[in-house]
């Protein structure tokens, strides 16, 4: 598990210009809702708006946004559907994030790495180059580094990220395909009614749910519901282990919707511990640190497409006595 550095420079927040360059496809006319834009910028600035127009002018007068060949785009530069527009993200205080990730296997194809809580996969929000992609980049001296799959922010755990661009789309079609396992921890309060049938022997562990629910968009649109509907969500989880009131749960997702197993453990009245969005969404502020989501990717398993090596990684596991 990740070991906090409280005294590290830094856990402090600074001004933060991203490393690498994100980018934006620019809509064909028959996607753009009626909307037409004569240059790049007039569509950036429409397109994001919590940016600034002069945001976007200082950043195309410092060279900072450019077409896929690395030419520069200026203020005049004609709109051109379907072309790559590049730029680097920009945040007046990037906090970062004082956990650390471990690369446990490495190979021509693929980096299976350990993701500390807290740490975004890829560039969001208030992150810009704390975030799981860049660090390895930095670490490995490797700049064609992407992931295979996604990891919310808040989330810890085994991730595998591919290296070669040539053998990427072989990784993707494994999780298209249903052709790999994974397996998580959480720790979440159990209800008093379970509490009840273990202690008068009534029921034993493990307890096991197979959940399948409709998820969707809620409000905000970054969480999610459930509703009436045919499911779109299945999820196998287990009860383990209980101590003091608190539970070890095992989770297997057999789909993968945002926030799947978040929301299947709401729906069992078992929300994971520390989870800011479930049941009830927290008010936005800082990370706590202390206080990390107990939800956990603890096991990935795969036949490699490329070598065929049958791959089975796994990392530290969740301590329910340091929690409960």
């Amino acid at each position: 598990m990740p070991n906090l550095a409280p005294n590290d420079p830094a856990s402090h927040s600074t001004t933060a210009i991203a490393a690498q360059p994100s980018y934006i496809v620019l809509p064909r006319d028959s996607e753009l809702a009626g909307k037409s834009y004569l240059t790049v910028l007039a569509f950036l600035v429409d397109h994001f708006k919590q940016i600034d127009a002069k945001v976007w002018l200082q950043r195309i007068n410092d060279g900072k946004v450019h077409w896929q060949n690395g030419e520069l785009i200026n203020a005049d530069t004609a709109y051109q559907a379907t072309a790559r527009v590049y730029y680097y993200r920009e945040v007046n205080a990037e906090t970062k994030v004082p956990f650390y990730e471990r690369i446990l296997y490495q190979d021509n194809d693929t980096i299976i790495v350990y993701k500390p809580h807290f740490l975004p996969v890829t560039p969001g929000g208030n992150y810009v180059n704390e975030c799981l992609v860049h660090r390895l980049r930095i670490a490995t001296q490797i700049d064609t580094i992407a992931p295979a799959h996604r990891l919310d922010k808040d989330t810890a755990g085994v991730m595998l990220m591919t290296t070669n661009p040539q053998t990427r789309h072989a990784y993707h079609q494994l999780f298209l395909d249903d052709h790999i396992r994974k397996d998580y921890q959480a720790i979440a309060n159990v209800t008093p009614e379970i509490l009840a049938q273990l202690a008068n022997n009534t029921a034993k562990l493990p307890l096991s749910w197979t959940v399948k629910n409709r998820i969707v968009a809620a409000n905000p649109s970054f969480t999610m519901q459930v509703e009436e509907g045919e499911a779109n969500s299945h999820s196998e989880i287990s009860l383990v282990a209980v101590n003091n009131g608190v539970g070890l749960f095992e989770l297997s997702p057999i789909t993968g919707k945002t926030h799947q197993l978040r929301v299947h453990m709401q729906s069992l009245g078992m929300p994971i511990l520390h989870d800011r969005f479930y049941p009830t969404l927290q008010p936005k502020g800082p990370d706590n640190f202390d206080k990390p989501l107990q939800l956990l990717a603890k096991r990935l398993r795969f036949r490699d497409p490329i070598s065929g090596i049958e791959q089975d990684v796994e990392c530290e596991g969740l301590d329910l006595l340091a929690i409960s």
